[in-house]
């Protein structure tokens, strides 16, 4: 049983629940002290789309990575291979975040009621796994080969190398525009960016086998890539960890959120504060207030959920609030203990 009251400056649906007779004017809105306010106001920061740059990254990328390895097996360059392995994990990432990022859009149904939002930490979690095991590879492989150094072929791979620098740094480019409000595009940005600068240490470093003759300059390098894949890898790793466990996103400060909760008319206390990614690009937040003057007009209280969600959203970027309002001060709510979830 809800009753649904429309606000003409809100976007989304405010409901109270209630188990009363809906037929009761004087209990209608009344029960036990408690009132519960659901608002949703879904506050999109991601890029409208970013199909198109999944899209030309993947072509483009998965064409490289043949031509690489292709120039790898043929030069027997493990620098040139470690690149190229690094760059087919990329491939992957693009292909599991631009999926997340479609399956995000799809509509909730009634067995999933959060929509397919979440599959955009999965596949970021995925994302930084897979580049972890490249690196493992990675440095398996030259810690050998600095064992058993091997002459390349330093003319072909400096030119396929260079060739990397020209479309890791266009590919990163398309992303750059939405790297700042999302975890998978940033993830995507992170990811080519790197690769550019990795193709140009190839390309320095055949030069510098090509004038010196020191052949454990690539495997060397093989190490050095590795590092540096897992120094950029390892923040978005432990990022989406922590969303994956519905840790609070990093750039929300939960006590400004509770403060600012406090400072709202007539609360005098916040208890069950809980906020946790719906997505990489979405946040959601449940709390209780107690709120002694509340009993007041329909009206009042319903204006003050509607500017209590629309300032979190403002002002925290939190867009799915749900917020329940409890009258009695001196009632004791199972759930207000800190401990208690």
């Amino acid at each position: 049983m809800a009753h649904v009251h429309p606000h003409p400056h809100d976007h989304g649906h405010h409901h109270d629940h209630h188990e009363h007779d809906h037929h009761d004017p004087d209990h209608a809105h009344e029960h036990g002290g408690h009132r519960h306010g659901h608002h949703h106001h879904h506050h999109h920061v991601a890029p409208e789309n970013m199909g198109r740059a999944f899209a030309i990254g993947i072509v483009l990328n998965s064409l490289f990575v043949a031509a690489e390895v292709g120039a790898g097996v043929w030069t027997g360059s493990l620098a040139l291979l470690a690149d190229a392995g690094h760059n087919l994990s990329d491939v992957l990432a693009l292909i599991l975040a631009w999926g997340a990022a479609t399956l995000a859009k799809r509509a909730p149904t009634a067995r999933r009621t959060y929509g397919l939002r979440k599959t955009t930490i999965l596949a970021s979690l995925a994302n930084a796994v897979l580049l972890m095991v490249a690196v493992g590879a990675i440095i398996s492989e030259s810690i050998h080969r600095l064992a058993e150094p091997a002459s390349i072929q330093t003319g072909v791979v400096m030119l396929t190398a260079g060739l990397g620098v020209v479309i890791n740094t266009a590919t990163a480019l398309l992303f750059f525009r939405g790297s700042h409000s999302d975890l998978n595009v940033r993830g995507a940005f992170l990811h080519m960016a790197g690769d550019a600068a990795v193709s140009l240490a190839v390309v320095i470093g055949a030069l510098v086998i090509a004038r010196t003759g020191l052949t454990w300059v690539d495997p060397a390098l093989g190490l050095a890539i590795a590092a540096f894949i897992l120094f950029a890898t390892w923040g978005l790793l432990r990022e989406s960890i922590d969303l994956s466990l519905d840790a609070v996103p990093k750039d929300i400060d939960v006590a400004k959120v509770r403060d600012w909760l406090a400072a709202r008319p007539g609360v005098v206390e916040v208890h069950d504060l809980h906020i946790w990614a719906l997505s990489t690009t979405e946040t959601a937040l449940t709390v209780h207030l107690i709120r002694p003057g509340s009993a007041g007009s329909e009206e009042d209280g319903d204006a003050f959920l509607h500017q209590t969600c629309e300032g979190l959203s403002k002002r925290f970027n939190i867009g799915h609030a749900t917020v329940q309002v409890e009258r009695d001060p001196t009632g004791v709510c199972r759930l207000a203990p800190a401990e208690v979830v």
